[in-house]
């Protein structure tokens, strides 16, 4: 236990800790062995020795009166010292004076010294983990790349990320992914959780619309250094997706900086996912245009948000022809799905007469389609 200092800066470069975390780790650890070892209700303070390169124990009693109730409470007692005894030591003690009793743990033998090894190697196991918590709870939602060591019989698949080990539950994998043991794979931190048995467990995701986004970014220079934002993002994992892109430069197309020459982006994006489907689409505050917008492939004849206190999400009515109808529910109602959740309402959808349409071609349907356009623009 002699200059025990002098293992600090070895043991925080070792465990990546700061020193001053690890001399107050050691400090718990030797007020925990003085309690353990000489007597738990004792009042202990570790005290660093700068001189010696060694930690104190030291002992405060405080001194009350000789008739204080303290004295005769079991559980605390042996923190207090009547003024009586403690003139026997000192007689120039007085009432709330606190007496200091320094303790050598070496005394206390073999007994002491792997109790305190133990302590040590537990507390300093405690800040590592500590500090992997911290470090894995701020990368909540951002992009980690890890190599698969193994895939359990629920199929939930086991990746060792830098220093730690990550699961990527089946329910958070694509429909249709395979993994094996060797596998580099890229997935969203989404659930960082401490347990005191199984200590830290960090939950990996490649279902999230933030997986999405993260993987644009890797791909999209624009969006990585701010110059086009993703504003909203919604998928059906494995299937489609709906962009939502907003451009903080005047000359930057944030649709097609995403999408790329030739789509060479958006497809690199889109092989990571298997080969999801992914719309982009231009983002605007004004409500009914950004929903004529998100329905795409869809043309909508128009668009009516009704406000009600009393619902979860406020509605929208879309009006369309009869022909548009399949393009805006899609295939098994993904498209209408997706606008749904992108914009936040409830989609109904209202299909215009087909006598009506066709008697209204030529004037009404055309003023119509102008109106709307002279809204949105």
């Amino acid at each position: 236990m002699e200059k025990i200092l002098n293992i600090v800066e070895a043991i925080a470069h070792e465990k990546g800790l700061k020193p001053e975390k690890v001399k107050e780790a050691l400090k718990t650890a030797f007020v925990k062995t003085a309690q353990k070892i000489i007597n738990p209700k004792f009042a202990f303070e570790a005290v660093i020795n700068n001189q010696t390169k060694t930690i104190d124990v030291i002992q405060t009693i405080t001194v009350v009166a000789d008739d204080d109730e303290r004295l005769k409470d079991e559980d605390i007692a042996p923190a207090y010292i009547s003024i009586a005894e403690a003139r026997e030591y000192d007689d120039q003690v007085d009432i709330d004076d606190q007496l200091q009793i320094p303790h050598n743990l070496e005394e206390y033998g073999r007994t002491a010294a792997s109790t305190l090894h133990r302590e040590i190697e537990y507390h300093i196991q405690r800040l590592v983990e500590d500090e992997i918590f911290n470090k894995y709870k701020a990368k909540i939602g951002t992009l980690v790349t890890g190599r698969v060591t193994r895939v359990d019989n629920n199929n939930a698949t086991y990746i060792d990320v830098d220093e730690v080990r990550a699961v990527l539950p089946m329910k958070s994998r694509i429909k249709g992914e395979v993994f094996k043991v060797g596998d580099h794979l890229k997935a969203v931190v989404r659930r960082v959780n401490m347990d005191k048995e199984n200590g830290i467990q960090i939950e990996l995701s490649r279902t999230s619309p933030k997986f999405l986004e993260e993987l644009l970014a890797l791909e999209v220079p624009e969006i990585s250094d701010g110059t086009v934002i993703v504003e909203k993002c919604a998928r059906i994992p494995g299937e489609r997706a709906k962009v939502a892109l907003i451009s903080t430069h005047p000359q930057v197309d944030a649709v097609g900086a995403t999408v790329g020459v030739k789509g060479v982006r958006i497809n690199a994006v889109s092989q990571e996912l298997i080969g999801e489907n992914i719309d982009c689409i231009e983002y605007t505050s004004i409500p009914e245009l950004f929903l004529s917008r998100i329905m795409s492939p869809a043309i909508i004849s128009s668009v009516e948000i009704i406000k009600n206190e009393n619902a979860e999400a406020e509605k929208a009515i879309v009006t369309l022809s009869s022909d548009q109808k399949s393009k805006a529910i899609g295939k098994n109602g993904i498209n209408i799905r997706l606008a749904s959740m992108l914009s936040g309402l409830n989609i109904e959808l209202v299909e215009i007469d087909g006598s009506t349409a066709e008697k209204s071609e030529t004037k009404e349907e055309k003023e119509g389609v102008d109106a709307l356009e002279a809204l949105f623009n």
